[in-house]
């Protein structure tokens, strides 16, 4: 989507990016609300996961969050993203928008966290939906207030990381409290937003069972929540910790078996919300 001299290539999220962009700014603080440009990690393209049909995915650099278990330390900081116009990046999205819709498919824009960079990821957004394109937007919440009304309206669809029920765990998990993504999945009901939760399972950190279960109970009564997605634990992105000097505490944290996932999704189905 965004090749060309000195730009980011096509690739996959597991690629190690760093320093980049030594000039940008750091991340902690920043809002960009009207830029003309962004600092990207990655693009891929055919992902069929990450919203309905065939998505090209978009992977934004910047984010406040730590979670133990990310696979894209690399996205953290502005700095280790490449510099991209946004009239660069619609130009590119231009050339597969027609596939795209084709394929039933559109742009997911995911990170890092897109809110770091709320300017640029609304810019494309309005974009794909004058290409006629489906959007999604995959975040944490934590940065929910900056997604204002009419930012939404240019999204169709909700990714939402809901990372832990328990206050005490989320905050051990991502370094940051619970109530800011509590109060963005609230509003998303109240206007009716579509949204697919996703929960990140842990063994020995996010899989206890009454973790699981209060996040099933908080999100069962949202009608507006089409899919809860339970995603297992892996170590794909363990390298970048240890290339990046970063301490990783899960080394040693095994990926959880299928009946351990089975287990989680019927807590999730129990509780009356349509898992997988």
């Amino acid at each position: 989507m965004l090749e060309a001299a000195g730009m980011v290539q096509v690739g996959s999220r597991y690629d190690l990016r760093a320093g980049q962009a030594p000039d940008a700014p750091e991340t902690d603080g920043f809002e960009g609300p009207q830029e003309t440009h962004g600092w990207v990690h990655s693009y891929e393209t055919g992902s069929t996961v990450d919203g309905p049909g065939v998505r090209l995915m978009l992977f934004m650099s910047g984010c406040f969050l730590r979670c133990q278990y990310c696979h894209n330390p690399d996205t953290w900081k502005l700095k280790d993203g490449t510099r991209i116009e946004l009239s660069h990046a619609i130009r590119r999205l231009q050339d597969f928008a027609p596939a795209l819709r084709a394929m039933g498919g559109g742009l997911t824009i995911s990170g890092g966290e897109p809110l770091v960079q709320v300017g640029f990821t609304k810019g494309l957004f309005v974009a794909a939906k004058q290409l006629g394109l489906h959007t999604a937007l995959d975040t944490s919440g934590f940065l929910g207030h900056r997604a204002d009304d009419d930012y939404l309206r240019h999204v169709d669809l909700v990714l939402l990381d809901i990372k832990s029920g328990d206050e005490d765990t989320y905050r051990r998990v991502t370094g940051v409290e619970q109530r800011p993504t509590l109060r963005f999945a609230k509003r998303l009901a109240e206007i009716g937003k579509a949204v697919w939760v996703r929960f990140v399972l842990v063994p020995g950190l996010t899989d206890d069972p009454d973790n699981i279960a209060k996040v099933a109970r908080f999100v069962a009564p949202m009608k507006n929540v089409e899919w809860v997605e339970v995603l297992p634990f892996h170590q794909m992105g363990a390298f970048k910790w240890k290339a990046l000097g970063l301490e990783y505490k899960l080394e040693h944290t095994p990926t959880p078996a299928a009946a351990q996932v089975a287990a989680a999704v019927e807590i999730f189905r129990g509780a009356g919300c349509r898992a997988r």
